[in-house]
């Protein structure tokens, strides 16, 4: 265990809806935080889970957020979302970073917390380097208990697609696809819901209305694109849009979206002519049962549009 100095400098408060306005405006400059770490977007589930997160101060300056919930003798970093360890500004650096873990480890130790579930921010969504976290992980004895696998593009050198992907891209002239912006949401989420009923028996994360006023919060953030045939979508992609990366939140598809390549018309038309000035085009997820099993079909078909992969890691640290 390292020694920290000053100890007596560095504060750590609980948040609670005053400081609202201080989060939010700290997530906006900070150099790794995006719209999901916003109270308007985390507080939208805030019935599903107990918040428990946190606000830094060094010489009473704020320096860094942890969103967390808590559940049972654990707190998780933050489980309604899908990433989020410390937020931190361009000001943080590694010293200072493990003076807050040691007080972090501290603060939930007291409260009789057994252990945190820390889930990392993928550096993709780094505005500047911001791994001084992972250090500060590792030196408090943490282990990685969960490895995620995300297919990426990365568009500012993109790599050619598949052969296959390149002929069935030739076809779409053919089948006079309209391509564009859409509010429909209720529509693509019933096409989503079916998908994922038909596929894996499971339900979108979020409802239609929770996407309708998410998207209402964000409109500059969550974006639905389709591709329609006649006014009627046969597919669609929900793009969670952060200042780095376009991310495929949902992707769905009609029987007769899939007959005419819908979806790789509309994803060849995101990756060239909506995102090209992005760094990052992120397909998601293709493993399951906490990183131990990976659907090669799913995988496969994101690489085949020149996707990579980036991992996304989740970590064990008792506190005892």
């Amino acid at each position: 265990m390292f020694i920290l100095r000053k100890r007596k400098l560095l504060q750590v408060i609980t948040y609670s809806a005053k400081y609202k306005s201080e989060w939010d405006a700290f997530v906006a400059a900070s150099k790794n935080g995006t719209f999901l770490l916003q109270r308007d977007y985390m507080d939208y589930h805030a019935d599903r889970f107990t918040d428990h997160s946190l606000l830094f101060y060094y010489n009473n300056k704020l320096i860094a957020l942890l969103p967390a919930n808590q559940q049972g003798p654990e707190v998780y970093s933050h489980g309604g979302l899908s990433y989020g360890g410390i937020i931190s500004d361009a000001g943080m650096k590694t010293a200072l970073m493990l003076q807050v873990f040691e007080k972090m480890a501290l603060y939930f130790r007291e409260q009789g917390f057994a252990s945190i579930k820390y889930k990392t921010v993928p550096h993709i969504y780094h505005q500047l380097p911001a791994e001084e976290d992972l250090y500060a992980l590792f030196r408090m004895g943490a282990s990685l208990y969960r490895r995620d696998i995300n297919s990426v593009i990365t568009l500012t050198n993109k790599l050619p697609y598949a052969t296959l992907r390149k002929r069935k891209l030739k076809q779409k002239a053919q089948h006079n696809l309209q391509l564009g912006q859409s509010y429909s949401f209720d529509q693509f989420l019933s096409i989503q819901q079916a998908l994922l009923q038909q596929k894996y028996k499971t339900s979108p994360a979020h409802t239609a209305d929770e996407v309708k006023m998410l998207a209402a919060r964000f409109p500059d953030n969550i974006k639905l694109f389709t591709a329609t045939l006649e006014g009627e979508i046969l597919g669609g992609i929900l793009v969670y849009e952060t200042a780095t990366v376009a991310h495929c939140q949902y992707i769905a598809a009609t029987p007769q979206g899939q007959q005419l390549n819908a979806l790789d018309v509309l994803t060849d038309y995101l990756i060239t002519e909506v995102y090209p000035y992005k760094e990052y085009f992120s397909f998601g997820v293709s493993s399951e049962q906490e990183g131990l099993y990976l659907n090669e079909g799913l995988i496969r078909n994101k690489e085949s549009y020149g996707a990579r992969a980036v991992v996304h890691d989740f970590y064990h640290l008792p506190l005892t």
